[in-house]
C-alpha cells in the first residue's frame, strides 16, 4: 500500500502545482470558509463535474499555507488495490509510513468514498478519535444519505454543478462587452451544444460526453444495482432526454418498454440520485406535489444536446433556467386549467421562460391572474441576469 500511497500523494517528494486549472471561485470559496472546523465536508453531484478537481485545489491551499506536505492525504478509495482494505486501516497505515503522531492534525481527502462499506460508522470514529479534517466525494446521492445517523451535526454536504453560462465564457476566455451582448445569443448556443462539464468545454467532444453517459449508467446504476438487461437501462434514459422539459409519465414509459409501472419508478429514480436527471413537482398542496407528475430536466446542457440535437431551442432555455434555480430556490411548475408556467418559486417568484418569443393567450391570462411577490418572463440570453438577482 505504501507505492499506492506515495503515487496518490506527489507532494510528499515533489513541488505540486496546479497547471492549467481554472478556478471555480464559488466552490473554493465555500470550502476555504469550511476548512478550519471539525465538520466533514461531503462533494456530490455528476460525474466529472470537477470534485476531485476541487481537493486538489485545496490541498494546493493547504500546502501554500505551509502545512506540512506529510499532514495531507489524498485517496481514491475506489481503487483495485484498497479494496480489502478499510478507511481506518488506510489511515493508520498511512500514519505509519510518515511516523504520524497521535495528536497530530492530519488532512484527509476520500474520493468515491462510496465505495467503502459502512463509510459513515468508520468517518465517525475518525472524527470523534483523531485530530482530524476530512473531505469526502460521491457521485451519488443516495449513497451519501446516512441513514443511521452517524454524522448527524458531523457533516457538511456541497453539490458540485456543471458550469453555468458565465462560467462557461471565462472557462472559454471569452469577453463580452455591454456594446456587444447581441454576441451572448451565440456563444450560449455553443455553450448549449458543449455544456457545462469542464473537461468538455476546454476539448469539446461528443464521444467524450457519449462515454460519461455510458460510463454512469454502466458503473453507477447497471453494476452497482446489479441489473440484468443493459439495453433497457440505455432505451429508458433516451425516453428521458426526448422528455426533458416536459411533464413525465412513468407509466407511458413503462408501456413503451414494455417494464412494470414500479419498475419503470425505481429506474427514475437511479438516474435521479446519479444526477443524470432532474424532477421537479408541481406546486399546490403536500398531497398534490407528491401524487402530480414530474417534469423532467436534463443535468447538463451537453447532455441534453446528445440526445436532442438542435431541435426545440426553448427547452434548452428553459432547462438552464431550471438548473440556475435549483442553485438558490425550492422550485415548482404552475398549472392550472391545461395551462402552465414554467416556475414558481417557495417564496412566491413566477417565472415564465420564452427564448425569443412572447407570452399569449390563456397562459398570459394565467400569469397576469397568479398572486406572486415578484414575476419575470425572461425571452433572451442577455435577460438571463435576472436569476442570479432573485
Amino acid at each position: 500500500m505504501e507505492d499506492l500511497l506515495f503515487q496518490y500523494n506527489p507532494w510528499w517528494e515533489d513541488d505540486f502545482n496546479l497547471e492549467n486549472i481554472i478556478i471555480r471561485k464559488r466552490y473554493v470559496n465555500i470550502l476555504k470558509e469550511n476548512i478550519d472546523n471539525k465538520h466533514i465536508i461531503f462533494l456530490t453531484g455528476l460525474r466529472r463535474v470537477g470534485k476531485t478537481t476541487l481537493m486538489k485545489i485545496i490541498i494546493k491551499n493547504l500546502l501554500d499555507k505551509n502545512i506540512d506536505k506529510k499532514n495531507i492525504l489524498y485517496v481514491s478509495v475506489d481503487d483495485y488495490l484498497l479494496k480489502e482494505k478499510n478507511l481506518i486501516e488506510i489511515i493508520e497505515e498511512y500514519k505509519k509510513i510518515h511516523r504520524i503522531k497521535f495528536e497530530d492534525k492530519i488532512f484527509v481527502f476520500f474520493d468515491e468514498i462510496t465505495f467503502q462499506n459502512e463509510y459513515h460508522q468508520q468517518l465517525k470514529n475518525l472524527y470523534d478519535k483523531l485530530s482530524i479534517k476530512i473531505f469526502a466525494a460521491s457521485s451519488s446521492s443516495s449513497l451519501l444519505k446516512d441513514k443511521k445517523a452517524y454524522l448527524t451535526g458531523r457533516s457538511i454536504t456541497l453539490e458540485v454543478k456543471p458550469l453555468d453560462f458565465e462560467e462557461y465564457k471565462i472557462f472559454k476566455n471569452i469577453e463580452v462587452k455591454q456594446r456587444d451582448k447581441v454576441l451572448n445569443d451565440s456563444y450560449f448556443r455553443d455553450y448549449m451544444r458543449e455544456g457545462g462539464l469542464p473537461e468538455n468545454i476546454l476539448n469539446p467532444s461528443r464521444e467524450y460526453l457519449m462515454n460519461l453517459v455510458d460510463d454512469i449508467i454502466q458503473k453507477d446504476i447497471i453494476a452497482f444495482r446489479g441489473l440484468k438487461n443493459h439495453q433497457i437501462m440505455r432505451d429508458y434514459y433516451t425516453l428521458l432526454m426526448e422528455r426533458s422539459g416536459k411533464q413525465l409519465s412513468i407509466n407511458k414509459i413503462a408501456n413503451i418498454l414494455k417494464i412494470s409501472p414500479d419498475t419503470s419508478r425505481r429506474y427514475l429514480y437511479y438516474f435521479e440520485e446519479t444526477f443524470l436527471v432532474h424532477l421537479l413537482s408541481r406546486w399546490g398542496k403536500t398531497n398534490e406535489r407528491i401524487l402530480s407528475s414530474k417534469k423532467i430536466y436534463a443535468c447538463d446542457l451537453g447532455i441534453k444536446h446528445l440526445f436532442m440535437g438542435e431541435r426545440d431551442l426553448g427547452s434548452y432555455f428553459e432547462n438552464y433556467i431550471y438548473l440556475k434555480l435549483r442553485n438558490n430556490k425550492d422550485v415548482y411548475y404552475l398549472y392550472e386549467d391545461g395551462y402552465e408556467i414554467d416556475f414558481f418559486t417557495s417564496d412566491h417568484i413566477l417565472i415564465e421562460s420564452k427564448y425569443n418569443a412572447v407570452i399569449t393567450g390563456k397562459q398570459k391570462e394565467l400569469f397576469d391572474r397568479i398572486n406572486a411577490k415578484q414575476k419575470f418572463v425572461i425571452d433572451s440570453v442577455n435577460k438571463l441576469y435576472i436569476l442570479d438577482e432573485i
